[in-house]
């Protein structure tokens, strides 16, 4: 495989395994697909569960919310991490620990159980930091920002595979059980104990850098951080506004994940088989849609430098606004349907084209900045969500998306506020065009130092 100096790759290689940074690639995105599994995985069966629990709806989004919050601050703290121990540790224990709540959700007896054990699955989220993290520094920048789209949108891809997929397991243990109240309780074992299955994987099969893992690295030189990274990028106003442009992109789409495929059932009369499969296309637009987002970012970078990339942004999350104010205002089936999958594509592509930028904000914290940006898309959904509290709002779920598109539209006009120093710009054109003379050599175990 052809690698950059600090041993990062300038290609995707879908089938060199042999390669660490391809065995990151694909393990960094199966990884995340589990934790969607797990995060979303009561999605498509929360009718069920507020028959079952005795519950409200406005309760339900309250879940909804909390499920999306804890993911907040939890993404904070994983970006630290990856900068601290590295990212193959971090997801280890992620994985494991957030298994836990995955597994026990089935027991819990009332609302307020429900809401706890939802906040600690919520956690899981955080591995999305991770995915880009340790993307980021395995794949050089001419090639990044389809990297990152890529491994985060098939991640993603696990929001629209439980939406179709925990149905038919739901059946299926009905089936078995001939009970609709211990089939969602059961449905939720197999996601969590793969999630546990999937952390002692990414032990064994990859490493922190191209170079090795972060204990094996010369501590003196893990040391040689910036003391003042932090407060820069603290002060970066460029992090700020894309961690309110991805909280209009992801946040959105972490709304839509959560409440499809009740808005189906609630307003279109679906059983929830049908319900979750329509809810599911949205999802599954990840296997292609966040890459093109990615994909095209690194092509306007090429022509357009850094702020190629942020034009590219803007368009993307402009058309997204319209798709979603279109999205809310079908009253049919096949209307529907059409118009989610317009959505659904545009507000990939806007997720995989903000993190096609997230890499040239501050190399030196890239943890802390995936971090901060990741921690906005679920930020963005909480605020969001409580468009859709109708106690609070008095709106019906169509006039919430309606609105929701429109703040949208606002945002999108925030990426004209990005801007990146002349010298930021030279040195990203010249690693994005692969110059033979780099104007900065990081060492491989010094990648976000």
């Amino acid at each position: 495989m052809e690698t950059s100096k600090n041993g990062r790759a300038k290609k995707i290689e879908l089938f060199n395994l042999k390669s660490i940074n391809m065995r990151v690639f694909h393990l960094t995105w199966m990884a995340f697909f589990l934790c969607f599994f797990g995060w979303f995985g009561i999605a498509p069966m929360l009718a069920i569960v507020r028959e079952d629990l005795g519950i409200t709806t406005d309760q339900i989004v309250n879940t909804n919310m909390i499920a999306v919050a804890s993911t907040v601050f939890m993404r904070l703290i994983i970006g630290w991490l990856c900068d601290r121990i590295g990212p193959r540790i971090t997801y280890t224990w992620l994985l494991i620990l957030g298994s836990i709540p995955v597994i026990m959700i089935g027991m819990v007896q009332n609302y307020e159980q429900f809401l706890i054990a939802r906040m600690f699955i919520g956690a899981i989220g955080a591995g999305f930091v991770i995915t880009q993290f340790h993307t980021s520094v395995m794949f050089a920048p001419n090639i990044v920002g389809t990297a990152n789209a890529t491994t985060a949108g098939w991640g993603n891809l696990g929001g629209g595979v439980t939406q179709q997929v925990m149905p038919l397991i739901f059946a299926a243990v009905v089936a078995y059980t001939g009970s609709e109240f211990l089939a969602w309780r059961l449905s939720m074992i197999g996601p969590g104990i793969m999630l546990f299955i999937m952390g002692i994987v990414y032990y064994y099969f990859t490493q922190d850098t191209p170079a090795g893992n972060y204990k094996s690295l010369d501590s003196k030189k893990k040391e040689n951080k910036s003391k003042d990274s932090i407060g820069k990028v603290l002060k970066d106003h460029k992090v700020w506004l894309l961690f309110l442009i991805y909280g209009a992109c992801f946040g959105v789409e972490l709304i839509v994940n959560s409440k499809a495929a009740l808005y189906f059932i609630d307003y279109f009369d679906m059983n929830i088989q049908t319900a979750g499969l329509i809810a599911g296309l949205f999802g599954l637009m990840n296997l292609f849609a966040r890459s093109l987002g990615g994909f095209f970012g690194d092509r306007f970078g090429k022509s357009g430098g850094l702020k190629g990339r942020v034009k590219w942004l803007f368009v993307t999350l402009f058309i997204e606004s319209l798709a979603l104010i279109l999205f809310s205002r079908m009253g049919t089936i096949p209307m529907i349907i059409v118009s989610l999958l317009l959505f659904s594509l545009f507000v990939q592509m806007s997720e995989g084209a903000t993190y096609s930028v997230v890499p040239f904000v501050n190399k030196k914290a890239l943890g802390m900045v995936s971090g901060i940006v990741g921690a906005g898309g679920n930020a963005g959904a909480v605020a969001g969500m409580l468009l859709f509290k109708k106690q609070l709002t008095g709106l019906e779920w169509t006039d919430s998306f309606f609105v929701l598109g429109f703040i949208v539209m606002a945002v999108s006009f925030s990426t004209f506020l990005i801007r990146f120093s002349k010298k930021a710009e030279v040195i990203a054109r010249k690693e994005t065009r692969a110059k033979k003379e780099e104007i900065i050599q990081l060492q491989p175990e010094l990648v976000t130092s």
